[in-house]
């Protein structure tokens, strides 16, 4: 048996958590909108103008097993404390980057940072709650990544027209610091250590729930978070938007996101018929005929019929949110939470970083096979118009590939559940399918 002490949550922990959590989705969703502006004022170099997108994302997933393990260990206000630390810091190397390279450094150390904000924020609300209170607060976690989510790219746009683009990563440090100085309201939870742990324990993926879980965030980066941070690019070299209009524009998109996981709580908690499966499966359909709805973007169609497609996006991605991760969280014991949110969110936000810097690659790639000129076709990736046409051609031939990806993975996620239920029948009836008994857990 492991043991555990925790001081009781006090009012404003739950507050202070948002706060923590609130400026990460924001860092991810609002870095599409900066880099057209970036791109301008640091050059457009391929690899270093991606990797302000993907610096992020590709530390935020490899630490995310780290803080995963060491939180149990640590605690987990410590680990989110620290977490601020490391966002501040990058945050602060990123506002007074004299080149991409240093950029990029700033971006590394915040995705760092993130990686403990999230495994410590979802590790602290799995512990120190229970029952309704958890299920709520799970939900209000959901919301506030849809809200950031939602509103990146809009604060990032405007905050770019009012302070440049340095501005914007003042003000997430300014944030960050807030959430520093009210984090000993914060429940202190720890865990004493477990002989012999390892220190990244994959064997949760060996629970098929579990893995049909982790497998809806892949589907959701494929189909909704490479679109939330590519589409004002989009928009701005197909219709010619600016970063502002751009931002402005990723409303129809993102409004749905902050609506959905709330509204999802109350729907699950009230009518009995209602399932989290059930409403994943209506969220992944909905992100597949969202994502077939973009393939309308062109210069010759007016952008006006990409807001239903992007209102389902947006709608299937908030419905997932919070929801994964409370469902995820529950089929683990209380002292392997850290590990198993590690886990979880390193599926997560790898799947993000790699399905984010494929697309950047091939449609990329595809510019520059249709021009022919590779300063012209690196600017027209970038998001700087004058070449709509061909980055509409691109952007619909990945899209393509997209669906496709996400119809095989929902048909994945289906056949891991019903393996679930299978075995939980096992279970119930205490006989396997080869007549052997099973052993009572």
């Amino acid at each position: 048996m492991t043991g555990t002490s925790h001081t009781p949550p006090s009012r404003l922990a739950m507050p202070v958590i948002v706060l923590s959590v609130f400026v990460v989705p924001l860092a991810i969703s609002g870095m599409g909108v900066l880099l057209p502006t970036i791109a301008r004022d640091l050059g457009a170099s391929p690899f270093l103008l991606q990797s302000v997108v993907n610096g992020f994302n590709a530390s935020f997933a490899v630490f995310t097993l780290v803080w995963g393990v060491l939180s149990d260990r640590l605690g987990y206000r410590a680990t989110v404390v620290v977490g601020l630390v490391f966002f501040t810091a990058g945050s602060i190397v990123s506002a007074i980057a004299p080149d991409l390279v240093v950029l990029d450094i700033g971006r590394i150390l915040s995705g760092i940072g993130g990686a403990a904000v999230f495994t410590g924020a979802a590790s602290l609300m799995s512990n120190a709650w229970e029952g309704a209170a958890r299920a709520r607060n799970f939900a209000i976690f959901g919301t506030v990544i849809g809200i950031g989510s939602a509103i990146g790219p809009v604060i990032a746009g405007v905050l770019t027209g009012w302070l440049g683009w340095r501005g914007v990563f003042i003000v997430f440090g300014i944030v960050t610091l807030l959430a520093i100085a009210f984090s000993r309201f914060l429940p202190k939870i720890t865990h004493e250590s477990e002989p012999g742990r390892k220190v990244v324990d994959f064997g949760v993926l060996r629970n098929p729930h579990f893995l049909a879980l982790s497998l809806v965030p892949v589907a959701t980066a494929i189909g909704a978070i490479t679109l939330g941070t590519y589409l004002p690019v989009a928009f701005g070299a197909v219709y010619g938007l600016s970063a502002p209009a751009a931002g402005l524009f990723m409303l129809f998109m993102m409004a749905p996101i902050v609506v959905a996981p709330l509204a999802v709580s109350r729907i699950i908690s009230t009518v009995v018929a209602v399932t989290p499966m059930m409403i994943i499966y209506i969220a992944l359909g909905a992100m597949i005929v969202g994502d077939a709805a973009l393939l309308v973007v062109s210069p010759d169609i007016a952008m006006w019929w990409a807001i239903p497609g992007m209102f389902l996006i947006g709608a299937a991605f908030g419905m997932t949110i919070g929801l994964v991760d409370g469902e995820a969280l529950s089929q683990v014991p209380p002292h392997r939470s850290g590990a198993a949110a590690g886990v979880l969110n390193f599926v997560r936000v790898g799947s993000e970083a790699v399905v984010i810097a494929a697309f950047a690659a091939v449609v990329a790639a595809l510019i520059f096979s249709s021009l022919g000129d590779q300063g012209i076709a690196d600017a027209t990736a970038a998001g700087l118009p004058g070449h709509g046409d061909e980055y509409a051609a691109a952007f619909r031939t990945v899209l393509l590939v997209m669906i496709g990806i996400n119809i095989l993975l929902t048909i994945v996620v289906a056949a891991l559940h019903r393996a679930r239920l299978r075995r939980s029948g096992e279970e119930a009836s205490g006989i396997t399918p080869a007549g052997e008994i099973l052993t009572p857990r």
